[in-house]
């Protein structure tokens, strides 16, 4: 199944800490995305923690492999960049 479009939930969120979003549609099996915010001498930390699990067994393992876990890194790397230029 080819997705268009994938919707997330906000599922909870700590003001100022961190909040949680789940997939409710989209590409993955399971999606679950922590997002923690951190005070540090020089500004905040952003943290990420994301359990994930892709559909149709094996191909997704082979899937995962050879394409998903390198775009994630890529959109990760992407989100960092622009969070130092924005923010330094």
């Amino acid at each position: 199944m080819i997705w268009n479009s994938w919707v997330t939930e906000i599922k909870a969120v700590k003001p100022g800490k961190q909040f949680i979003d789940e997939q409710r549609s989209g590409p993955y099996k399971f999606w679950h995305h922590l997002h923690q915010f951190e005070s540090t001498d020089n500004g905040t930390l952003l943290k990420d923690l994301v359990n994930y699990s892709l559909p149709f067994g094996i191909l997704g393992n082979v899937a995962h492999s050879l394409y998903v876990k390198n775009k994630l890194q890529k959109i990760f790397n992407f989100r960092r960049q622009i969070l130092l230029e924005k923010f330094g």
